[in-house]
């Protein structure tokens, strides 16, 4: 009767621990996970507003001059890391959040149109506007609540 006790005192210890390791891992995997998002969402609306302005740098400069030049140059390489940086997004990210940042991709890409053709600039408060719009969406996914965000 007595083995009967220990075995069941350790058996349950066991299963506790297992249980307790099992929820730390998981808190750990689940902080991991959000860090990276952040840090996606981040490198993203960066990377966004550094070809925009390139963009309108590029239309301000004069047309074959070597600072037009240099303008889309840094825009084109640009585009390649927010394609790059929307794939991740993509593979992180919930499906309103992705959404708000393909919107953000197509007003970006007319943007770009405009340049490569040198024609004057579009209403620049479209692309302001959907990217506020995905900074919600990715707050909404982060878990962050707006008025968490007045207390700072």
């Amino acid at each position: 009767m007595t083995l009967m006790g220990v075995l069941v005192g350790a058996l349950t210890s066991y299963l506790s621990v297992t249980m307790a390791e099992r929820a730390k891992h998981q808190r750990t995997m689940a902080t991991r996970w959000d860090q990276r998002k952040l840090d996606t969402y981040i490198e993203y609306a960066a990377c966004v507003k550094e070809v925009a302005d390139a963009s309108k740098h590029s239309r301000l400069a004069e047309e074959g001059s070597e600072t037009h030049k240099e303008f889309m140059a840094a825009m084109e390489e640009g585009e390649r890391r927010r394609s790059a940086l929307f794939e991740a997004l993509v593979m992180l990210a919930d499906p309103p959040a992705i959404e708000a940042a393909h919107e953000v991709n197509v007003a970006l890409w007319e943007m770009l149109k405009l340049a490569r053709t040198h024609e004057p600039p579009p209403v620049v408060g479209d692309l302001h506007e959907r990217l506020n719009t995905y900074h919600e969406r990715a707050r909404e996914d982060l878990g962050i609540r707006k008025d968490s965000l007045r207390a700072l």
